[in-house]
């Protein structure tokens, strides 16, 4: 018995050893994302599953890590616990600016955008017997603009604003959470709502099959404009036949959910993880259905804030895209 022992502590030990040059060349960098359960979390396990694919050629391992997401990465990127972050693009936009929630903190000029990856837009699902054709059509009805403080209802308060209307237009003006908003258009206690979100989303899915909800495009000089003042903002399609009865491309506008990093980390890292990823671009893809309307050409422009790290640059030069 005391025989095996020794040889399995052999063992062990071997497997835990490396060659010096092993461990000199080995890097390893970590990604920042959301909770486990989240689009976050999905998007840095796909990078990090493609850049483990090629560790042999370029020596770098990287993990992932779950975390309180955008806020948050973007300060741990600064504080140098994190290589890389998933962050939405207003957010990116704030920290380079030192706005909101930096404004205690100050701008963060190290910050580096890497490419964004999927949008995260202002989705105005309405009820299929409320007549509504456009945004402007709610003058009149029912209309939930979402909870105080968060993103969807930030984002709806620009839209009136840019639209000329006020809250007051509406004839009921609702705060429903996101989990109850669904269930409310269904029951006919509201003829709309808005709600800023990955695409395909289970929370547009359920009252599309449920009821029949109609997808709404959000277009005009309206939205032209919050686009061309706003660079985290970008014009967005969700595909026709994305959602039950909704078969035309719906056209609207939101954030990006982007990948950052620091001017610290070195270039050939970042390089070797951008190739990894638009290398096998078709893989990434398939990795989560809001990565499947990728385009790399707007992947490197939509809803940058912060500089392009130049090891992102060099990458995309050589493939002609810049």
């Amino acid at each position: 018995m005391k025989k095996l022992t020794l040889i399995a502590a052999a063992l062990a030990l071997a497997a835990t050893m490396t060659s010096p040059v092993a461990v000199a060349q080995q890097k390893f960098v970590t990604i920042g994302t959301g909770g486990v359960t989240g689009v976050y979390y999905v998007a840095g396990g796909a990078i990090c599953r493609l850049m483990n694919k090629e560790r042999a050629k370029h020596g770098i391992r990287c993990s992932v890590e779950s975390t309180a997401g955008s806020v948050y990465n973007i300060n741990t990127i600064k504080g140098g616990e994190l290589d890389f972050g998933v962050t939405q693009s207003d957010v990116q936009f704030n920290a380079v600016k030192g706005l909101a929630q930096f404004k205690d903190g100050g701008a963060h000029s190290d910050l580096r955008a890497v490419f964004s990856i999927y949008p995260e837009v202002l989705m105005f699902l309405v009820r299929k017997e409320s007549g509504i054709k456009k945004f402007e059509d709610l003058k009149g009805k029912r209309f939930n603009v979402s909870t105080p403080g968060s993103g969807t209802r930030a984002t709806i308060d620009m839209l009136l604003t840019g639209m000329n209307m006020k809250t007051s237009d509406f004839s009921l003006t609702s705060e429903l959470k996101p989990d109850e908003h669904g269930a409310a258009l269904c029951d006919n206690k509201i003829d709309a709502f808005g709600y800023v979100i990955g695409n395909p989303a289970a929370n547009i899915q359920d009252p599309t099959t449920t009821c029949g909800a109609k997808l709404v495009s959000l277009v005009g000089p309206a939205v032209d404009k919050l686009v061309n003042d706003y660079p985290y903002f970008a014009h967005a399609t969700i595909p026709g036949g994305t959602y039950p009865g909704n078969p035309d491309a719906t056209k609207t506008f939101g954030v990006m959910a982007s990948f950052v990093t620091s001017a610290k980390v070195p270039d050939n890292v970042v390089y070797a993880m951008v190739s990894a990823v638009f290398d096998n671009f078709e893989e990434f893809k398939k990795l989560h259905p809001a990565f499947a309307n990728a385009d790399p050409k707007d992947m490197i422009k939509n809803g940058m804030s912060a500089p392009l790290h130049p090891g992102a640059v060099k990458y995309y030069k050589e493939k002609g895209w810049m």
